[in-house]
């Protein structure tokens, strides 16, 4: 029995060093390549990693750019007295059953003013405004 197992272990041995010279000349191959592949990775590594903090700069909340098209409905304004934003969106959309696609902030004679962009089901836009101070809807 243990003749058996001693052949079938040289014989194991024997198929994989046959193996491994038959795939030798693909292994240098594979390895060229993948030297390549590693040169060319890492001076785009290296990009990423350079322009990484910007990108984590340029996410952080502050003061848009003057000028800069800003849609403020991921923005949570607290209000003083009043409605924030966010609730003036929630409320023309759970009464007009319309989705709110724009908003943007006005003054209008001294009084901050919301004016809501909505879009229905049926493709119609909806035009809201709503009093900050009072939370009517005009």
């Amino acid at each position: 029995m243990n003749e058996l197992f001693a052949m079938a272990m040289w014989a194991a041995s024997l198929a994989m060093m046959a193996a491994r010279i038959a795939f030798q000349p693909q292994r240098a191959k594979l390895a060229l390549v993948m030297n390549k592949v590693r040169q060319g990775l890492w001076p785009a590594a290296l990009v990423v990693i350079a322009f990484a903090p910007m990108g984590q700069a340029h996410s952080m909340p502050g003061r848009p750019p003057a000028g800069a098209a800003v849609e403020e409905r991921g923005v949570i304004d607290v209000p003083h007295d009043g409605v924030s934003l966010d609730e003036a969106v929630r409320k023309a959309e759970s009464q007009y059953r319309a989705r709110v696609v724009r908003t943007e902030v006005q003054d209008e004679d001294g009084r901050k003013v919301y004016v809501l962009k909505l879009l229905s089901e049926d493709g119609r836009v909806i035009t809201v405004r709503i009093d900050a101070a009072t939370g009517r809807m005009r």
